[in-house]
């Protein structure tokens, strides 16, 4: 449900600290002994706790929150962490594919908007126009026109740059597991799922080192390159496609990830943080 209306409950489980920020509120005034989880995602972490007053609030309210990325506790006020655990989001595994050696597909899947930063791929797939071997694919709607605009010139001026609109969720894994790599440009990411999906998928990440995505992809992954920084991501595609090895490396790196986002785990998570609070005394 978007509200909690005052329907009876044990727990209260809110999503989002400032939208849900109404619904906690209330919990907390009208069911006092009875505790609430607040799970945050990137827009609550890196945004709306440092600058809402009710989303600082409904941190102070909660009684237990929870991040969905191991880096996420130490981003959080220091006053809250000792009542924050990390719970990675599960998705389903997709036996990887076998990929041509003709040449290297990037794909790169988020809506048109300033905070998942396409313009980083755009510099680029211009960067490496001259590379017939080097595909770029982008899945996304455009949620910021001027950015789809941008996005329909690059498909004219550059003929190895395609960008594919909104697509459904199944043909879009699809296309992350027939991909060689997936490219995650974004400025701000509490545990982006299109990168848990790339790795259950068996296919390599190119992504930005940004909070979300190391907590996700781990401090030691090879595949970073700084935000805003598209000759750093475009010497990273070169080296993919041009020192195999280093493919290698990364699909190796995301494979001893891929448990973390087992559904088995996400739910012993959850479970063990309800019971703790159920029948903890309060």
């Amino acid at each position: 449900m978007d509200h909690w209306r005052g329907e009876p409950a044990d727990a209260l489980i809110a999503l989002h600290a400032r939208r849900s920020a109404d619904s906690i509120s209330r919990w907390a005034a009208e069911r006092p002994g009875h505790p609430q989880v607040v799970v945050l995602t990137g827009t609550d972490l890196y945004r709306d706790i440092h600058v809402d007053l009710r989303a600082h609030r409904s941190l102070e309210l909660a009684d237990r929150l929870v991040v969905l990325h191991e880096r996420a506790i130490e981003d959080l006020p220091a006053q809250h962490r000792t009542k924050a655990i990390a719970c990675f989001q599960s998705t389903t595994a997709r036996a990887p594919l076998a990929k041509t050696t003709q040449h290297l597909r990037c794909v790169m899947v988020g809506h048109l908007r300033d905070e998942k930063d396409p313009r980083t791929y755009f510099g680029a797939a211009l960067l490496l126009a001259n590379r017939g071997d080097l595909l770029f694919d982008h899945v996304g709607d455009a949620l910021d026109l001027a950015l789809g605009e941008e996005a329909r010139a690059l498909q004219h001026s550059c003929r190895h740059y395609r960008w594919l609109g909104a697509l459904p969720h199944e043909t879009t894994r699809r296309r992350i597991q027939s991909a060689h790599v997936l490219i995650h440009t974004s400025r701000m990411e509490g545990g982006a799922h299109v990168v848990m999906e790339a790795i259950r998928s068996g296919t390599p990440v190119l992504a930005t080192r940004i909070s979300g995505n190391v907590g996700i992809l781990g401090a030691g992954y090879a595949g970073y390159f700084e935000p805003g920084d598209a000759k750093g991501l475009a010497s990273l595609i070169e080296r993919c496609r041009d020192q195999p090895a280093i493919l290698e490396e990364l699909r190796g790196q995301c494979d001893a990830r891929a448990p973390l986002f087992e559904r088995t785990r996400e739910q012993a998570t959850l479970i063990t943080l309800l019971d703790e609070l159920l029948e903890k005394p309060r």
